[in-house]
């Protein structure tokens, strides 16, 4: 399983890239959120996700972890292919769809191609009590910027993986992004977080 790619970005579309690693080009298929994600630097660092099928081995590349994550969260939804969940991811960043899907707005679902009612609400009942606490809806949540919430949910991932208990690692996160002015990169944050835990 290829689960990243560094190498020379040779070409950029809002499709796909394509990646030279090794003397091999990778043809790598993306969202719309990941083009938008990517610079013109010839370097390029992307999360992979490879689906393998007997006619096919397709790439799926990620600007971030959390994008990823999402994606194979959609792809485990019954009737949602890889394509689908591609499309999702462009019309809406991930904390835009996590916030879509924890509020159960399968309206705003709706609105991406491919996307019927019965899908849609298949998509909000099964992943709802997937997306995390930090989505549920309180007011204090519209106050973090988005970035604030994709690093908390990075954050928030890594230190669940790593065996702390996802509802104290919440509230800890929540406290440290509220109560600080500064801008925390993810191995910071985390490294507060461990203090505090």
């Amino acid at each position: 399983m290829i689960y990243h790619l560094n190498g020379r970005l040779i070409e950029k579309h809002p499709t796909h890239v394509v990646i030279e690693c090794g003397g091999v080009g990778y043809l790598v298929s993306i969202s719309l959120t990941t083009y938008e994600a990517l610079t013109d630097d010839e370097s390029i660092f992307l999360n992979i996700y490879m689906v393998v099928r007997e006619d096919a081995m397709t790439l799926y590349g990620f600007a971030t972890q959390e994008e990823r994550r999402m994606f194979l969260l959609l792809i485990g939804v019954s009737g949602v292919g890889a394509n689908t969940a591609r499309l999702i991811l462009s019309a809406m960043n991930p904390a835009k769809t996590t916030e879509v899907i924890a509020s159960g707005d399968s309206d705003t679902m709706k609105k991406v191609k491919g996307i019927g009612a019965k899908t849609a609400q298949r998509i909000i009942i099964d992943l709802q009590d997937k997306v995390g606490p930090e989505t549920g809806g309180g007011d204090d949540v519209s106050e973090i910027s988005s970035q604030h919430n994709t690093l908390k949910n990075e954050a928030l991932l890594a230190l669940s993986t790593l065996g702390f208990d996802k509802a104290r690692v919440e509230n800890t996160l929540s406290r440290i992004l509220e109560n600080s002015e500064r801008d925390y990169t993810l191995e910071v944050l985390i490294k507060q977080a461990l203090k505090e835990l």
